[in-house]
């Protein structure tokens, strides 16, 4: 059998702790960061986390502050036209999943070494070598740089809206399904399988489902959990090269809705449902998942997020043209409109 090169890009260093963003300055010294450096945050980041990284940052170099309001094109070329002028070394990305999202897409077009300040533990873009970036033509992840370094601060993760850690939860479960979709791909496509990062996505899923058993009486605990779930998942994906570990049909369905009713709901929220869904279809036991989503407050019906009926169904039918190289349960055809009617109510996702 012939040996196909494979490259593993991971983070050369990952910090996690409580109040750790205040050594920000210490780690920058350790991984021989110097200036210029390109910062770029979100209009949510609480200033007290800014002013902290800023002050650590500006000890080791010259530093240029960008905002940015969304995770788009135009945001992409603008911070791009910016880090062209200011010619960092390093640009961090701190804030939520579209502050990390636009840092490592511009660092990877630029080839400029990327760090991970996430504020919101919302997604597992912490860690992974891929974007999602809106206008691009594609409602699918893109190549992107992978974190030279991650400063997860759980004081910082913690201290996020509920609504954004009940988000990185519906992600991180999404897992469950997604490495049945890929272990299926193999078997019937002869698709590259890893059965170490399709084990360490699924460890990461289990983590997830324990976080919602604790959640609402350690929410700080619960937090570090979902938090190193998320970067384990975010590795798998840096070590099987793709997103496969970590993204399936629950994702293209997540993808589809969002394409009929952008902005709607979160990525996670929609993530959390798609699994719902996509589990039924498996047979998996998908009544324990909607169980632990419920446990936390997550939504677990379309009704919830504003989204009707007829959307839902209409997402399942062309969750499978989302991104047809993909194999997933949902086949080449995908599903009719009646068999996507009867899955969503089953499962209690439209009433």
């Amino acid at each position: 059998m012939e040996i196909q090169e494979h490259i593993i890009d991971l983070p050369k260093r990952i910090y996690v702790g409580n109040g750790i963003i205040g050594k920000l300055k210490e780690y920058l010294l350790q991984l021989n960061v110097t200036g210029p450096l390109l910062t770029v945050t979100g209009p949510n980041v609480r200033k007290l986390v800014i002013n902290d990284v800023i002050k650590g940052v500006a000890e080791v170099g010259d530093v240029e502050i960008t905002e940015i309001s969304d995770s788009s094109v135009d945001e992409v070329n603008r911070v791009e036209e910016i880090a062209k002028r200011v010619k960092p070394r390093f640009i961090l990305g701190v804030g939520g999943g579209k502050v990390i999202d636009v840092s490592k897409y511009v660092a990877y077009k630029l080839n400029i070494n990327f760090l991970s300040v996430p504020t919101a533990p919302s997604h597992d873009g912490i860690t992974s070598p891929f974007a999602s970036i809106k206008g691009l033509g594609k409602p699918v992840s893109v190549k992107a740089k992978t974190p030279f370094a991650i400063v997860a601060d759980i004081n910082v993760l913690s201290s996020a809206p509920r609504r954004l850690i009940n988000a990185g939860i519906g992600d991180t479960i999404g897992k469950i399904v997604a490495v049945r979709d890929w272990r299926l791909a193999a078997k019937l496509t002869g698709e590259y399988y890893g059965d170490y990062t399709a084990s360490l996505a699924l460890l990461s899923a289990k983590h997830a489902l324990n976080c919602t058993k604790i959640m609402n009486r350690d929410l700080k605990y619960s937090v570090r959990l979902l938090t190193e779930a998320l970067i384990s998942s975010g590795v798998a994906m840096g070590m099987a090269g793709s997103t496969r570990p970590a993204s399936g049909s629950e994702h293209l369905f997540a993808h589809a809705v969002d394409l009929l009713a952008p902005n709607v709901a979160m990525h996670g929220e929609l993530v959390g449902l798609g699994t719902i869904l996509m589990a039924y279809i498996h047979g998996i036991n998908w009544r324990e998942i909607r169980k632990a989503l419920e446990r936390i407050g997550a939504p677990v019906k379309a009704s919830e997020l504003g989204i009707p009926a007829e959307t839902v169904i209409k997402a399942l039918t062309i969750s499978h043209t989302i991104r047809p190289e993909r194999y997933t349960i949902l086949g080449d055809r995908g599903l009719t409109w009646s068999s996507a009617e009867k899955i969503a109510r089953d499962t209690g996702v439209i009433e």
